[in-house]
């Protein structure tokens, strides 16, 4: 169990995709499903090395580095209804979703993650922790995803908290460092995992 000094924070902010529900094999299903036709192949290796970027950032990196153009957004936007098509049958994580259910009512909290809201909504609702968290912060609602501060800091203002006095739990090195660029501690989940 992750251990947490509740007098050292007044917020917790989750990443969603391999924190708090386990979508991350669904995702690159359907990210390599996406992607094949357009001469982009994408193996597990470098899918979880991207895992925090945005679906578009995502494919703007494997587009470059395949010499592919695409619209970056309509390739996203395709994605993103795939699996808005698919059966919501993640699990949650125990491990990281009984943190949250501990401090429900005692801090404030929050999920910020890489995905747009209408999927982070939809992963949690399919998971049945929608009701936990006061906020949840999609790609969609900032300027710059992972591993800029941008997702974190907007879930802190708004449940009302400082940086400093948050911490987030995330399963991704981007979204770690992006974490630490918001002055927030980051607990990374993967050893519990």
């Amino acid at each position: 169990m992750i251990e947490l000094d509740p007098s050292a924070y007044d917020a917790l902010i989750f990443d969603c995709d391999g924190t708090l529900v386990d979508t991350m094999p669904g995702h690159f299903v359907i990210w390599r499903d996406t992607l094949a036709p357009l001469g982009i192949a994408l193996d597990e290796t470098r899918f979880y090395a991207l895992a925090g970027v945005s679906s578009v950032g995502t494919v703007e990196i494997l587009a470059r580095e395949h010499g592919v153009t695409v619209d970056a957004a309509a390739v996203a936007r395709q994605k993103d209804r795939l699996y808005l098509a698919r059966e919501a049958t993640d699990r949650p994580i125990d491990v990281v979703v009984g943190i949250a259910r501990e401090a429900r009512g005692k801090k404030k909290l929050a999920v910020a993650s890489g995905n747009v809201t209408s999927i982070v909504q939809r992963t949690l609702r399919g998971a049945g922790i929608d009701d936990l968290f006061e906020v949840v912060v999609g790609a969609d609602q900032v300027a710059h995803g992972k591993p800029a501060p941008d997702l974190f800091l907007r879930a802190a203002s708004l449940v009302g908290v400082t940086p400093a006095r948050c911490v987030v739990l995330e399963d991704a090195d981007l979204g770690i460092q992006a974490a630490h660029a918001a002055g927030m501690t980051a607990i990374d989940v993967r050893p519990w995992l």
